[in-house]
């Protein structure tokens, strides 16, 4: 264990030496390039979020008409609609959660539409489950989210179960593991730390609360 910590050290100061010999190399005129790269970048996207902000994101709201859908998803590069209906209390939970995301996702448009509003677009898209997600990108419909299944088949699932859920279709920014869900990830960190405790023994946990020195 001892030559593990010493090797991972050893490679930690060892890139940690590159990176001050890389900065070390750069001269006045390559720090102030990527200092003004980085402010362009900066006020590029301060200016993207005011443009997605004027056109209705960060936000989730109602729109009236399958119209109105089609000029959302001409705007908006990456969209989220809830097709719903108001007499099905499964649509308020995903309202609760769509809600929040939209505040945490600016890049993207977040909407609902009544489905008695728009006959010909549910048939179009063969929507026959409410509730039922649409998560289309460029204006091409990429996925679909029906019901509670991919979200665990349960009503008490969590906004990041939904967030990983949409991610996977690529219309939010999402940093997380696409491949693994937030409640196992969840579990498969619960097992390692408790995987380390069997490894240290019950002696190592007890120096560990040891202020005796």
């Amino acid at each position: 264990m001892e030559q593990i910590l010493h090797q991972v050290a050893h490679n930690m100061e060892k890139q940690l030496d590159n990176e001050i010999g890389r900065l070390d190399a750069l001269d006045n005129s390559d720090l102030e390039a990527i200092r003004q790269q980085r402010i362009a970048e900066m006020k590029q996207r301060a200016k993207q979020k005011q443009e997605w902000l004027a056109i209705g994101h960060g936000e989730y709201s109602e729109i009236d008409s399958e119209k109105e859908f089609f000029a959302v998803c001409g705007k908006s590069d990456s969209v989220v609609c809830h097709f719903y209906r108001s007499d099905t209390p499964r649509c308020r939970i995903v309202d609760m959660h769509l809600r929040l995301l939209a505040r945490r996702h600016l890049e993207t448009r977040f909407v609902k539409l009544d489905v008695e509003r728009a006959p010909f677009l549910t048939g179009r898209l063969k929507i026959r489950v409410i509730p039922t997600i649409g998560l289309v990108k460029a204006n091409k419909t990429k996925d679909f989210i029906v019901g509670f299944t991919d979200l665990g088949g349960r009503d008490d699932f969590s906004t990041e179960m939904l967030e990983w859920r949409i991610a996977r279709a690529d219309v939010i920014e999402y940093s997380g593991d696409l491949l693994v869900p937030p409640t196992e990830a969840k579990k498969q960190r619960a097992l390692q730390i408790q995987s380390k405790k069997t490894i240290r023994g019950p002696a190592d946990s007890d120096s560990d609360l040891d202020f005796s020195d």
